[in-house]
């Protein structure tokens, strides 16, 4: 970064007062349910704390790090809370948006004329957002793989803007070549335009090697055939990521700043935060984790029998519950209605009864894509199906979608 620094000092720029403030969040997955409970009230919420967060904190740019829908299909009630979000979030600032790998990254950037001039500009369908000018943030110059967002001070930021990668998305054709080196060459192509003369910016939807996976994220990335190396992402700058639940590093520069809400029981225990980002001249660094307070809480608890089992649940009002319960005997007919009585947040109730098998009470149609293959070649063969014919399942999967 001495090169972009060298380029301040030369241009008579003053670096400690050269602040830009950049707010990183990803993976709202609007529309997801937990199970079959509706989560739209809580994303909104969750989404109008963001903005305040923007608001009260001075944020000039927000980043969204991919998977802003949970299907390739939302349903209408969604589209209309991510479009209503961004506005909001777009007041007085620039919001600069990538897909992931639930979104159709055509239909999300389809709006992107009309959405360059609210100040948001979409990533994912191989448009390029327009630049303008007349607002307080706005693009300076774009293409379709990166954008220079300027602030009405004069400082500007390089974002290097890759979608979820895939052949398909970015549309090459299957090749001998590795996903690692495709990804390389796919990242070193949106930083064709930098020219090290202000910080600089990888936003993605990435999968990078050693990252932390929650229950709650599709595993296509099973056996590492859509995982990055590290070394992989730009040395210099801030990488800001989304794909992972868990806000977490990757590498020395990079961060992923995880999902919006708990949206797996395996999640019950962790925070969830946005991040706050500083420029000061070429430098990136996070001067804040900011934790998320809206939306349940999801919550595991295991007790010994019926009773015991209700006294938990009674304990736990306002939460999303997982109960595990260690039995002599099967569940009476009138235990189960008195669990779901005693707190209406239980959605998964498993049993344990002494000398049998654990059994869960959800139905497959509320199960996940990898679970569903699971359930569905236990059935058929008895047995757990092999790694790699799940990983080629899950391939073609995504490539269908």
């Amino acid at each position: 970064m001495r090169n972009c620094n060298a380029f301040f000092l030369r241009e008579g720029i003053f670096l400690i007062g050269n602040v830009m403030k950049i707010l990183h969040t990803s993976d709202w997955h609007l529309g997801k349910r937990l199970m079959d409970r509706e989560r739209l009230s809580e994303q909104a919420e969750v989404l109008d704390e963001i903005a305040a967060i923007c608001d009260g904190r001075g944020v000039d740019l927000v980043l969204v790090a991919g998977d802003v829908f949970d299907t390739f299909l939302p349903p209408a009630e969604a589209e209309e809370l991510f479009f209503r979000a961004v506005k909001k979030l777009a007041e007085g600032r620039a919001v600069v948006v990538v897909s992931g790998n639930h979104d159709d990254g055509v239909r999300l950037a389809a709006s992107s004329p009309l959405a360059g001039k609210e100040g948001v500009y979409l990533f994912g369908g191989g448009v390029a957002p327009s630049a303008g000018s007349g607002r307080k943030v706005c693009a300076a110059e774009a293409d379709e793989r990166h954008i220079v967002i300027q602030n009405d001070r004069g400082e500007r930021v390089y974002i290097n803007a890759l979608p979820y990668p895939t052949e398909a998305r970015l549309k090459e054709e299957k090749t001998e070549e590795s996903y690692a080196d495709k990804t390389l060459r796919w990242i070193q192509a949106g930083d064709a335009a930098y020219d090290k003369s202000m910080p600089h910016i990888l936003l993605s939807h990435l999968f990078v090697a050693g990252g932390k996976a929650s229950e709650s994220e599709r595993d296509i990335s099973l056996g590492g055939a859509r995982a990055v190396p590290v070394g992989n992402l730009p040395a210099f700058g801030y990488n800001a990521l989304g794909h992972l639940h868990r806000e977490q590093s990757a590498g020395p520069n990079g961060r992923y700043s995880g999902s919006i809400l708990q949206y797996s029981f395996d999640e019950a225990n962790t925070e969830k935060y946005v991040l706050l980002l500083e420029t000061k001249g070429c430098e990136i660094e996070v001067s804040e984790k900011i934790p998320l307070r809206s939306g349940k809480k999801l919550v595991r608890l295991e007790a010994n029998g019926a009773e015991a089992g209700r006294e938990a649940l009674l304990h736990n009002p306002g939460c999303f519950i997982e109960l595990t319960l260690h039995l002599t005997a099967p569940l009476t007919s009138a235990e189960t209605q008195a669990l779901r009585a005693a707190n209406e947040g239980l959605v998964s109730l498993l049993t344990h009864v002494e000398g049998g098998e654990r059994v869960e009470t959800v139905s497959r149609s509320r199960l996940e894509p990898p679970e569903l293959f699971d359930a569905f070649y236990r059935a058929q063969y008895g047995t757990e199906p092999a790694a790699e014919l799940k990983e080629e399942f899950l391939s073609l999967l995504e490539e269908t979608e």
